[in-house]
């Protein structure tokens, strides 16, 4: 079994922050590697670029902060960064939600993504990506 307490997630969130403020908005911390998933913390100081996973669902729960979340329509500028991994400068036609702290975020695999902050905004999200082939 692994737990990871609220109090020790925020306190590694904010080793994160100046990382993620140096390293182009964000930064992440790997918690737990498993047969077909994997557990990370993220911390947020700027908007993200458009994402898409062909073969991993992501499931976010937000911790501290808020942003916008993009989601579906079609990514701006595709290009392959992995097998199975695309990135894209935004995400086009797409739905926007807000979400903050308590929220829970699924995004299925397939599915392009982005996380948008306004001025001044941070978020930190415990993150479980799930392998879906």
């Amino acid at each position: 079994m692994d737990l990871w307490q609220r109090g020790e997630l925020l306190a590694m969130a904010a080793e994160l922050m100046p990382r993620a403020t140096a390293e182009g908005g964000a930064a992440g911390k790997r918690l737990g590697e498993f047969e077909r998933h994997y557990t990370e913390l993220a911390f947020r100081v700027a908007s993200g670029i458009g994402e898409l996973h062909h073969d991993w669902a992501d499931t976010f729960f937000i911790l501290q902060g808020g942003a916008e979340i993009v989601t579906g329509g079609a990514l701006v500028g595709p290009h392959t960064v992995a097998p199975g991994e695309e990135r894209g400068t935004a995400i086009t036609g797409a739905a926007r939600r807000r979400v903050a702290a308590g929220d829970v975020v699924h995004i299925p695999a397939g599915l392009p993504h982005q996380m948008i902050l306004g001025q001044g905004e941070t978020i930190c999200y415990f993150v479980l990506k799930i392998q879906q082939k």
